[in-house]
C-alpha cells in the first residue's frame, strides 16, 4: 500500500485567538457511525470493542483496527460472492440512523458570530460525514472537514483510504492542532472528542473537552484518566458553550488563563 495520501492538505487559518477543532462521530452525531456500521452489519459489538480496548492499551492501533472493521462489513455483507453491504449502502444507513447533537447548530452560530472557526477532525470517511450533514445540518454544508476518503472497487468492495498511511493511527488529529501550537501569538485551541480516534489530539489542545457517554464507551475520559491529561467531561455542545464563554469574554489575559487552570485541573 502506498504511503503516500492523495487527499487535500486542510486550511489553516490565520490570525485567530479561539479554534475549535472537533471530532466527529460520537461527538457531533449522537451515535459512532462507524461503530453503528460495525456493529449492524460486520463483526459485531462485542468483537469491536474488544478492538477499541486494545488500542486504548497500546496493543494495537486504530489504523489497523479500523480497517479490521471495515473488512468485516465487506466480507459479512456477500451473498455467493457478491458484495452487499456496498460504501452507498453504509452510507445511506448512517445517513438514515444517525443523528445530531440537537444543539450543535447553535455552537456553530455561536462560534460564527465570534469569528470563531470551527473544524471538524475525523478519522471516518468524508462522504458519509457529508451524508449526515446534508440530512441533519445542511445549513453547514461550508463546514471544513479533515478525514479520510474512500476507495471503491468494481466488484462492490471498498476500502479507507488513510489520510496519513504511515501513521498508526490512520489519520493522525494532532497534525491538525500542531500548526496552531506554533504560531506567534498562538491562539487557544479547544478540542472536543470522546473515543480512540482521538487519543493523539488529546495532549496538543489548550483546552480538551471529552464528550461522556452513557453507553459505557469512554476510551478517551478513560485515558486521559490513566495518563494525567487535563479534559473537561461534557455531554452537549450548549453546556460546553457555557465554559467557552467564560474564556472568550474574559476581560484580561491573566483572567483567562486563570479560568482555563480552574476549569482544566490537573488529574489526580
Amino acid at each position: 500500500m502506498s504511503q503516500e495520501s492523495r487527499l487535500s492538505e486542510p486550511v489553516i487559518y490565520h490570525g485567530k485567538k479561539f479554534i475549535v477543532l472537533s471530532d466527529w462521530d460520537g461527538t457531533i452525531t449522537t451515535q459512532d457511525s462507524n461503530d453503528f456500521v460495525t456493529d449492524t452489519f460486520g463483526m459485531g459489538r462485542t468483537d469491536r470493542v474488544a478492538l477499541n480496548q486494545r488500542i486504548r492499551n497500546g496493543e494495537d492501533n486504530f489504523r489497523d483496527a479500523f480497517r479490521k472493521m471495515i473488512v468485516s462489513v465487506v466480507e459479512n455483507g456477500k451473498e455467493q460472492g457478491k458484495v452487499k453491504h456496498t460504501f452507498e449502502f453504509c452510507k445511506n444507513a448512517v445517513a438514515n440512523n444517525i443523528k445530531v447533537d440537537s444543539t450543535f447548530k447553535g455552537f456553530y452560530e455561536f462560534c460564527e458570530t465570534n469569528d470563531i472557526p470551527v473544524v471538524v477532525v475525523s478519522s471516518g470517511m468524508e462522504p458519509i460525514i457529508r451524508a449526515v450533514l446534508n440530512k441533519h445540518l445542511a445549513s453547514l454544508d461550508g463546514i471544513q472537514i479533515i478525514s479520510n476518503g474512500v476507495e471503491s472497487y468494481d466488484d462492490g468492495s471498498w476500502d479507507i483510504q488513510y489520510r496519513h498511511p504511515e501513521s498508526g493511527f490512520g489519520h493522525d488529529k494532532s497534525k491538525a492542532i500542531a500548526p496552531y501550537t506554533t504560531m506567534q501569538p498562538a491562539p487557544i485551541v479547544f478540542f472536543f472528542g470522546d473515543g480512540v480516534s482521538d487519543l493523539s489530539a488529546a495532549r496538543g489542545a489548550t483546552c480538551l473537552f471529552v464528550k461522556h457517554k452513557p453507553n459505557g464507551e469512554n476510551e478517551l475520559m478513560e485515558y486521559c484518566i490513566i495518563n494525567k491529561i487535563k479534559h473537561r467531561l461534557f455531554q452537549s455542545f450548549e453546556e460546553a458553550q457555557g465554559l467557552m464563554k467564560l474564556i472568550i469574554f474574559a476581560e484580561t489575559e491573566e483572567e483567562r488563563q486563570s479560568i482555563i487552570a480552574r476549569e482544566w485541573p490537573e488529574v489526580a
